[in-house]
């Protein structure tokens, strides 16, 4: 079992030189630019399913790792002379020298140790959103890749959408005026992927001849019985495998007011909910509030966020007959103007009231437009590493956003105000909560520096 040690990422940065970017495939002396790029995907079933595809068309497709080949069957299926693994570290240690990039789409509480294991070795990396399952590793893959010099980006598609744009746009253009409130909501935690079972621990089942169930549990330092009560797509409501809602949605939904507004972190979050089934899995509906600070000459910023069970205000302008959309969305409210997008994410922002909408549309035309984003954050990723704009989430984004969303997640966890030290990375006044904002791991998982 590999561990991963301070001590070992320091020796592979030196050794690699990972200061600047390395010497890989697409970037040797002579060679063009417009090469294509070694990609290895980690996790090829259900959301791994579109980096996989973006990686075969796009570019070399060198590799394929996932913990149960019947759930990456399609992927593997159409590359049966292509290198196979069910362990990341052994696949990074093999073909090392023949991966530029590596795609992780595994559950949240593994993107860490994949994607740290790849920087290390001086490997771009994606990884799908929520970054990672606790604030302490989004800051140290902050860190690492900006140690490493490594070409980053999370999955959130919304970014690269034209409509995170028009928000922007019309924010910087002073369209909305000052903005203290955003509402966002979500229909969120239902099924299929938030199922509490019957009992705790749930009945066990015979674990599939094709899933290393073992490795599919990482780093968790307790060990559980398989139980399809948490795989292939129940795991988000477990805490010690998902973020519940806010890590499954949250990085869509608050993506837009955190960009456009400039948010940093709150310094106090709060929460209503119900109470959880057990303490191991989520709560069943919440309301989330966070408080962020002044930044320079704009006020503070209070953003709700409702999950499943709790009624959403509807603000001036939206008609008191019309039920807003059920998938949820996001207000967000301006001293002269609202804005809204409908759904989890910015695909169609609006001013409401429509009549409002049409009297501003001759300016709202005249405002300056920002550079489109890519087709989508696999695609911006590919092309970022060849030379083009840095993607719309890097680690330097997504890191921020990933812990807005994590502290929130905190709250509803722990059923408490949070009232959060970013400096020291502490709740203040609750040490108990130390051990969900660094969290235990098993022998063999570590990796030694503190924030």
């Amino acid at each position: 079992m590999h561990s991963l040690s301070r001590r070992r990422f320091l020796k592979t940065s030196a050794a690699a030189g990972v200061c600047s970017l390395p010497l890989f495939s697409i970037a040797r002396a002579g060679e063009s630019a417009n090469n294509k790029i070694n990609v290895a995907v980690v996790g090829a079933g259900g959301m791994g399913g579109y980096a996989y595809r973006r990686a075969r068309d796009m570019e070399n497709l060198v590799a394929i790792c996932d913990v149960d080949f019947a759930r990456a069957s399609r992927a593997l299926g159409n590359h049966p002379n292509l290198p196979r693994f069910k362990d990341f570290r052994v696949m990074l240690d093999k073909m090392g020298d023949q991966i530029d990039a590596v795609a992780i789409s595994t559950p949240d509480h593994t993107h860490f140790p994949i994607a740290m294991a790849a920087i290390e070795r001086g490997k771009h990396v994606f990884v799908q959103k929520p970054l990672a399952h606790n604030i302490w590793q989004c800051r140290m893959l902050q860190k690492a890749a900006t140690e490493a010099g490594v070409v980053t980006q999370m999955g959130n598609q919304g970014h690269c959408m034209e409509g995170m744009r028009r928000i922007k746009e019309w924010y910087d253009a002073d369209l909305l005026g000052d903005v203290k409130e955003v509402v966002t909501w979500t229909n969120r935690p239902t099924g299929p992927w938030f199922v509490p079972p019957s009992s705790f621990p749930p009945p066990g089942n015979e674990v599939p001849d094709t899933l290393d169930w073992d490795l599919w549990q990482g780093p968790v330092a307790a060990r559980r019985e398989f139980s399809r009560a948490y795989v292939p797509t129940r795991w988000r409501g477990w805490w010690d495998y998902g973020v519940g809602s806010l890590g499954d949605i949250g990085c869509h939904t608050f993506d837009a007011p955190f960009w456009a507004l400039d948010l940093d972190m709150p310094t106090k979050v709060e929460i209503e909910r119900e109470t959880p089934p057990h303490p191991d899995y989520i709560t069943m509906s919440s309301l989330v509030t966070y408080h962020f600070p002044a930044r320079g000459k704009k006020p503070p910023v209070t953003l709700k966020w409702y999950e499943r069970g709790y009624d959403v205000p509807k603000p001036d302008g939206w008609p008191a007959d019309k039920p807003l959309p059920e998938e949820g969305g996001m207000f967000m409210i301006g001293s002269r103007n609202t804005l809204m997008h409908p759904g989890m994410r910015p695909r169609s922002p609006r001013i409401i009231p429509e009549e409002r909408r049409r009297e501003l549309r001759d300016k709202i035309s005249g405002i300056e437009r920002l550079p489109s984003g890519g087709r989508g954050p696999v695609e911006e990723w590919f092309t970022a590493i060849k030379g083009g704009p840095e993607p719309g989430s890097p680690f330097d984004y997504a890191a921020p956003l990933t812990e807005m969303v994590l502290l929130g997640a905190l709250a509803q966890r722990s059923g408490k105000t949070i009232e959060w030290d970013k400096e020291n990375m502490k709740v203040k006044g609750q040490p108990e909560l130390d051990a969900w904002i660094k969290e235990p791991v098993r022998e063999g998982w570590e990796y030694g520096e503190t924030a």
